[in-house]
């Protein structure tokens, strides 16, 4: 996003910009702690993303340790059959042993005593080999079982080892804190500054090393006077009373009585502002209709003809076949600098003379585009102040003219605004909604000494679409409007 690095760069130059003036508010009855409890900027969905995973390992080694004991189990199993089918051939081999023996003495009544003695070392070696089977059988079920042990014990540490390394994770992403600006300029009215705390000592072995202990953090209670301050800061920065109202009664709920710093306040702002201007942000439609007339209406010097150049190099670059209609016909050197801009996009100019009726030009190009099979068909018109009753009546007149040629049309109706004009755009948006039906804005000239926070006040209250924002002269300084990039550049965050 170059171009929301351009705006941060140069947007809201005042000395009353948002940033400098929280952190006066903050230091005016804060206190400075260490940085260390500075409240992480944590990505909440990253954590739970991580715990999910690192719960997801655990029940996939659980698994893993069940099938192993299961696996151990049936181990043992198999080698108890074994050690039995073992025992049951010894016994055999004894019995027939036996059976040798007592057949041996029936058949050699002769050497009955040799015939004794025979069949005893025989029941001796029966023995003998039951209780070696006995004592192999037995050897083997103490080895199964102990290892099933070591298994389980081994499995169990295992866990615990990746249950330490996602506490360890975890307090290290607690730790993982965006440092904050040490240089602390309060600027705002109405606030006395507070004397600049005295660096930190560092001690021996960070004057040898050329390290110094971290800054320490200002944090203030959010408290009844804190709210009051942080709405007469929006309220400076043109964004009204009853949106200043709105943010910072949002920014309070449910964290009355915490310590906030500087970069908390200045999130929690620009989320409340970001949401306040998502439903606006949206780009100028394109519909199939040919010629889409699109009519730009606005003040003196608001930046009208500068706003149509950009934005017919900006259609023409997406294909798009664009005629422009010199309809300021009262300002000297208007239609010249039309020109300039369309010979810069590279789209055909149509004029009239200078005083001519621009209700007249203005039917004459859409049947000029019309023929030509223009794509869009972008009307300038003369700058008229919104309390001239007799100005605003002429443009009326154009969007009769026009609508003689095509019910329908104009098909968009800008409203360029100049944001150095601050509450009195909130006039601008009201009388010529009336007069011509406004279904968009862009605002212009929020590179100077606007602080831009009007903006937020007309999606408040009026819930216009927000096509664009300029921040200079050149052509390609005209970009679709972004909520998120606007309000932490209107805060000064820096994420």
């Amino acid at each position: 996003m170059a171009f929301f690095k351009k705006l941060k760069d140069k947007l809201f130059k005042s000395s009353s910009k948002i940033d400098e003036g929280l952190e006066a508010i903050v230091s005016d009855g804060g206190q400075a702690e260490p940085a260390a409890l500075e409240a992480p900027q944590v990505d909440e969905a990253a954590l739970q993303r991580e715990a999910d995973a690192v719960a997801e390992a655990a029940a996939r080694e659980e698994q893993r340790i069940a099938q192993e004991a299961q696996e151990a189990e049936a181990a043992r199993l198999a080698e108890q059959a074994r050690i039995e089918a073992e025992a049951a051939a010894a016994a055999k081999a004894a019995q027939e042993a036996r059976a040798k023996a007592d057949a041996a003495q029936a058949a050699e009544a002769q050497a009955e005593a040799d015939q004794q003695r025979q069949a005893e070392e025989a029941a001796r070696e029966a023995e003998a080999a039951a209780q070696a089977a006995e004592a192999a059988q037995k050897r083997q079920a103490e080895e199964a079982a102990e290892a099933a042990r070591t298994a389980e014990a081994e499995a169990a540490e295992q866990a615990e080892r990746e249950a330490q390394a996602a506490r360890d994770r975890d307090a290290e992403a607690a730790k993982a804190v965006e440092p904050l600006r040490t240089t602390i300029t309060p600027v705002a009215p109405m606030l006395d500054a507070e004397p600049e705390a005295a660096a930190p000592k560092r001690g021996i072995l960070g004057r040898l090393m050329g390290r110094g202990g971290d800054a320490p953090v200002v944090r203030r209670v959010l408290d009844d006077a804190m709210l009051e301050q942080l709405e007469e800061l929006l309220i400076a920065a043109d964004m009204g009373v009853d949106t200043a109202l709105r943010v910072t009664a949002n920014m309070a709920e449910g964290r009355l009585g915490k310590k906030l710093s500087v970069n908390e306040i200045k999130t929690l702002m620009s989320d409340e502002i970001a949401r306040i201007m998502e439903p606006v942000a949206k780009p100028l439609p394109i519909y199939a209709k040919k010629p889409q007339v699109v009519l730009v209406v606005g003040v003196n010097g608001s930046g009208k003809t500068t706003t149509i150049g950009k934005l017919a190099s900006q259609f023409r670059a997406a294909g798009k076949k664009v005629v422009i209609a010199a309809g300021d016909t009262f300002r000297a050197a208007a239609v010249e600098q039309l020109q300039v801009w369309g010979e810069r996009a590279g789209v055909p100019v149509l004029t009239a003379p200078q005083g001519s009726d621009p209700a007249s030009l203005a039917f004459d190009a859409m049947v000029k585009a019309e023929a030509d099979g223009a794509d869009l068909l972008m009307i300038d018109t003369a700058g008229r102040l919104q309390n001239r009753g007799d100005l605003m009546e002429e443009l009326a007149k154009i969007v009769r003219v026009i609508r003689k040629k095509d019910p329908d049309a104009p098909h968009n109706t800008l409203l360029v605004l100049d944001a150095t004009t601050g509450q009195n755009a909130v006039n601008q948006v009201k009388v010529f909604q009336e007069i011509s039906d406004v279904s968009g804005l862009v605002m212009t000239k929020l590179d100077g000494t606007a602080k831009g926070g009007v903006l937020v006040a007309l999606a408040d209250k009026f819930g216009l679409p927000i096509h664009a924002i300029g921040v200079g002269e050149q052509i390609d300084d005209l970009q679709a409007f972004d909520p998120q990039e606007f309000a932490d550049a209107l805060t000064g965050l820096d994420r």
